[in-house]
């Protein structure tokens, strides 16, 4: 299974979010900044470890926009 749905904002799975945006090192630690509530927004389709996660590409586009430093160490707008 490839991304989910067609188009620029197609649903990645964790792995495919690893895999792709190499500043998520991993699986887990991706997992980890959703438990802590600090990784981009993400889909759960049911409740518990039975849903499975994914992840729209504009969101993890947005928090890695919202995540960059600019020059001088003041994040960017």
């Amino acid at each position: 299974m490839g991304s989910t749905g067609g188009g620029a904002d197609g649903l990645l799975r964790p792995a495919q979010v690893c895999e792709q945006y190499p500043v998520f090192s991993n699986v887990q630690a991706l997992a980890d900044l959703r438990y802590r509530g600090e990784g981009p927004d993400y889909i759960k389709t049911a409740a518990g470890s039975a849903g499975r996660v994914f992840y729209r590409r504009s969101a993890i586009e947005r928090w890695l926009d919202e995540h960059t430093v600019r020059a001088g160490g003041q994040r960017a707008a």
